[in-house]
């Protein structure tokens, strides 16, 4: 099931925020190499995981962190307007339903074998859904490997590239605006087989400056 952290709950989730940034470490720097997120203490944290950021955990029965991502308000400095304004060629998108999705990373033996989308993954695409259809949020920024555009177009979102790809940290980049509605939710329902939600909270939990 996927957990929604903010700072208003995360005092209920301090093990398992720990476990989300040391899974970001073997992700990022160990696996992917981007050295230039390297923390002596293997956790990786950076700028954006204030408090205005949404971060969303897929825990399993035994509390363990097997999936995790994070949502940037678009409102405020975010990835795209501040680490990589070369990746958007032209008015960078921003507004209350526009939120950047970031750090998304799933335990290895987790992951998808083939062409079908792992239950991890799925679930925490859907949680993205579920919590923007009931936040006001419906679309998402996202800097990401241009293979991901088809697979994402097969899942129902409705993506724009906002430019050309560039290298960013030794593979292709390309930012986009992905769109969604519950035409996407229904097309993740079908893939995984049910209709179940996937949230454990509300979908509109979010930090209180931005419900007031």
């Amino acid at each position: 099931m996927i957990h929604i952290v903010t700072p208003e709950n995360a005092h209920l989730y301090k093990d398992e925020m720990e476990q989300a940034y040391r899974l970001r470490h073997r992700v990022f720097v160990d696996e992917m190499k981007w050295t230039d997120l390297a923390k002596p203490d293997g956790r990786e944290i950076d700028q954006f995981d204030d408090e205005h950021a949404v971060h969303m955990l897929y825990i399993d029965d035994g509390r363990k962190v097997l999936g995790y991502q994070r949502m940037l308000p678009s409102t405020r400095p975010h990835l795209l307007s501040d680490v990589l304004p070369q990746l958007c060629e032209d008015e960078r998108p921003a507004g209350p339903h526009i939120w950047e999705w970031t750090r998304y990373c799933v335990e290895p033996a987790h992951r998808e074998r083939g062409r079908a989308l792992s239950p991890v993954a799925n679930a925490l695409l859907s949680g993205i859904v579920e919590w923007g259809l009931e936040s006001g949020v419906n679309t998402i920024i996202i800097e990401m490997n241009p293979l991901w555009l088809l697979r994402l177009v097969q899942l129902h979102f409705r993506t724009a590239p906002l430019g050309l790809p560039q290298p960013v940290g030794g593979q292709d980049t390309v930012a986009v605006t992905a769109a969604f509605d519950r035409r996407t939710l229904v097309r993740l329902q079908e893939m995984r087989g049910n209709c179940q939600r996937v949230l454990v909270q509300p979908a509109n939990t979010m930090p209180l400056y931005l419900a007031s």
